[in-house]
């Protein structure tokens, strides 16, 4: 089946309007995640999918509606214990959809997501899904009407559009990054002016980007911990150890992956395969030197958002030197996270893994660590 935003694209550069419905969020057992969509063009041709049958009939009658108006549409799909049988998800599951007419203006937008895809970029489009008209202003100008359907496209280091007031671009570009980031697609509510106070707009973030990458070499108790934040903040996590009694789906089932190999051996597959990029961060457990050595003098070769190792400092000092003998440099030095965490006093994994997941996030963003009330200035810093 051909790619929906790759249809859309070919389809409004040829002057023909499409509809896009996509799914911009779901609760409980939803068939699809947010971020499907389903295009119908002029002529009843449908691409892709919002609910793999369940509502489809629905949303293509709306999708040819709003083809025809103009007029984008915001619908909850659901199933009640009144109309069993009526529009909604047999699956007990509940999903919006959003339905909007996509055409030629549209192109800027479109030809930057597409030219950030071709280079291997991510891309954010952020789209005004619901306005609620008690929380406006009332000035004609921010009209809950009016935004409907309004985009913000965030391309490489491109911002085009506006969401109908600069305070407001700010704001949602900012989280934008965190959710492209992630590499996950979600609903972001705002004041009209910006305000992160959940009311007045609801912003659908569709992210064009696979999420980043979480390695965690050695399969002990604290890597399942970490898989466990790793999980939910998004990563794609990989548990990988050369012990195979250990290194199993079944003590880790938070792992996206568990493999069986010698840690450099498999990371030194992934860095050729180009299946790790500048979001991947690593995590290195096993605190024994012939896995730790050859995998952080690798790791640290390479330009990864994070690389972490466990251990004493008497462990980090003779890592530090047989690092120097390997011949890396002060600067590659510096970059590996050890003792990995940050000092939250904690003892259990759990708590261990909290203080691994705080260090990557200050990583990611370039936070300080520090408790927020020692210091001065915005709380949410520019993406």
């Amino acid at each position: 089946m051909p790619d929906v935003f790759d249809e859309v694209h070919r389809r409004c550069r040829s002057g023909e309007p499409v509809a896009l419905a996509t799914v911009v969020a779901t609760w409980r057992s939803a068939p699809q995640p947010p971020g499907a969509t389903m295009l119908v063009a002029a002529d009843g041709t449908v691409t892709g999918s919002v609910s793999g049958g369940c509502v489809e009939a629905d949303v293509y009658e709306r999708a040819r509606r709003v083809l025809e108006t103009g007029t984008p549409e915001l619908t909850r799909y659901g199933i009640s214990d009144d109309d069993a049988y009526a529009v909604g998800l047999t699956c007990g599951g509940i999903l919006d959809v959003f339905v909007e007419r996509v055409d030629a203006r549209d192109l800027p937008e479109l030809d930057a997501v597409d030219a950030a895809r071709r280079a291997g970029q991510p891309a954010a489009v952020v789209t005004c899904v619901a306005a609620d008209a008690a929380e406006s202003p009332g000035a004609v100008s921010t009209d809950p009407a009016r935004r409907l359907g309004r985009r913000l496209v965030l391309a490489g280091q491109r911002v085009i559009g506006s969401l109908g007031d600069d305070r407001l671009d700010d704001a949602a570009s900012a989280d934008a990054l965190g959710l492209l980031a992630a590499g996950r697609s979600g609903v972001l509510r705002y004041g009209y002016q910006g305000q992160r106070r959940g009311g007045g707009l609801s912003l659908f973030v569709a992210a064009y980007t696979t999420p980043p990458r979480m390695i965690v070499f050695g399969a002990i108790d604290f890597a399942g911990a970490v898989a466990r934040l790793g999980a939910f903040l998004g990563y794609r996590v990989t548990i990988c150890d050369a012990r195979p009694v250990f290194t199993t789906a079944r003590r880790f089932p938070e792992a996206d992956e568990v493999v069986v190999q010698w840690p450099h051996r498999y990371l030194r597959a992934e860095v050729d395969a180009d299946r790790v990029d500048g979001r991947t961060v690593v995590c290195v457990l096993t605190h024994d030197p012939k896995f730790d050595v050859p995998l952080l003098e690798l790791a640290l070769r390479h330009p990864l958002a994070y690389v972490g190792a466990m251990g004493s400092r008497r462990t980090h000092d003779e890592r530090h030197k047989l690092l120097r003998e390997a011949g890396l440099s002060e600067a590659q030095l510096a970059r590996l996270a050890s003792p990995i965490g940050l000092d939250l006093g904690g003892r259990t994994p759990e708590e261990t893994a909290v203080s691994v997941a705080a260090q990557i996030v200050a990583a990611r963003w370039g936070g300080t660590g520090r408790p927020l009330g020692a210091l001065d200035g915005p709380i949410h810093q520019p993406g």
